[in-house]
């Protein structure tokens, strides 16, 4: 059973995931670090709070097709 705490960290992780696919990045970033507040330790709402962070100082173009190039390691 998965406890109510992991539901709210994946409803507000589908919300950022949705907002980040319509580039609303600043929105998208909220859900995650809601998510976060939640559960500090959510890999996958890490991962996507920081590719906001990216694209909120280096936008992707207007044809963007949601996938992020990593560019170091």
């Amino acid at each position: 059973m998965i406890s109510d705490a992991k539901k709210r960290v994946l409803e507000r992780f589908a919300e950022g995931r949705r907002r980040y696919k319509l580039m609303e990045f600043r929105d998208a970033q909220a859900c995650f670090a809601e998510a976060l507040k939640i559960d500090p330790s959510d890999g996958p709402s890490q991962v996507y709070f920081s590719r906001c962070a990216h694209y909120v100082e280096n936008p992707p173009p207007d044809d963007w097709d949601g996938v992020f190039v990593m560019t170091s390691k």
